[in-house]
């Protein structure tokens, strides 16, 4: 079968100054797409800044034949992520491909969590989609293409002791993601988001010997995958790591119904009202509520 090319297309990657990021440029740079690589250079913190990190990324890609520019703005504030994209149209004249790949650790227990380290860490990984991913909506839509990859995690999605401000933040990527995959359905703009597990400076101190088998570039192929024009789907979350990938998707239960529903109905049905069983996968809001339409007629 044929090689899959980006020939033409402009792919903005956040973070990409190194792990995941620095990967998925370096894929899509090497079949020809044109890179934006942006990296505030900052520590795991989210502290500190410099040019280096995007820069060494970028002439990796032209050392090789490919085309890129770097960008070391911060995700976390809108005039951010205006300049970033603007990047990518200064130089490239469009944008095709958003992946939301910055982000930054502050952990706690939740009895230690202080409102400023959740708000340093909603501003780069939640806010800082949105940063990005809205100034190149609008020239997505205009050209009625885009893709947009965000970088979600098992964290947010299943649950990780001392991680309340970042589950929380990759939690609300997924429902970012599964909006923007309805709205830009007629645009043909498909948005997806990735769950992964891999070896970066951000994970490096909790794998252990099991990060050898985490390489980032085990990621990068359903990030590029996800980012192609062949690729149909949308509003999907994949967990990805060491070369295993699977679809994450959330399903609801059929459930327990009764129209003079009281406290004791949910007591006394409790097993049914969770079990999983014939369980279905909404699309969207109208799908489920299609499966309250349904038990109201019974």
């Amino acid at each position: 079968m044929s090689k899959l090319g980006y020939d033409g297309k402009v792919a903005v990657i956040t973070g990409a100054g190194g792990g995941l990021g620095r990967q998925h440029a370096l894929l899509l740079a090497s079949r020809g797409a044109l890179i934006v690589v942006n990296d505030l250079g900052g520590s795991v913190d989210g502290t500190g800044s410099s040019t280096s990190a995007a820069q060494k990324v970028v002439d990796e890609i032209k050392a090789a034949g490919g085309e890129a520019v770097a960008n070391y703005d911060s995700v976390s504030t809108p005039a951010g992520g205006e300049s970033i994209i603007k990047t990518a149209i200064d130089t490239f004249g469009r944008v095709d491909i958003v992946i939301n790949n910055a982000g930054i650790l502050r952990d706690k227990s939740f009895h230690n969590m202080t409102p400023d380290l959740v708000d340093a860490v909603i501003d780069v990984h939640l806010k800082g989609a949105f940063n990005v991913t809205r100034p190149a909506w609008v020239h997505m839509r205009e050209q009625g293409y885009g893709r947009i990859v965000s970088t979600s995690s098992a964290a947010g999605i299943f649950g990780n002791f001392g991680q309340a401000n970042y589950g929380a933040a990759k939690m609300g990527l997924v429902g970012l993601t599964r909006v923007l995959a309805q709205e830009g359905a007629k645009y043909n703009i498909k948005a997806n988001a990735i769950a992964p597990l891999a070896l970066t400076r951000m994970t490096e101190a909790l794998l252990g010997n099991l990060g050898q088998s985490l390489q980032p570039e085990y990621i990068s192929p359903i990030v590029a995958w996800l980012s192609h024009e062949d690729c149909d789907v949308s509003g999907e979350v994949y967990s990805v790591g060491g070369g295993r990938v699977a679809r994450v998707f959330i399903g609801e239960a059929e459930g327990y119904f009764n129209k003079n529903l009281s406290l004791e109905d949910v007591r006394d049905n409790w097993d049914k009202i969770r079990d999983p069983e014939g369980y279905i996968i909404p699309a969207g809001v109208p799908d489920e509520t299609k499966m309250f339409i349904n038990a109201l007629k019974g």
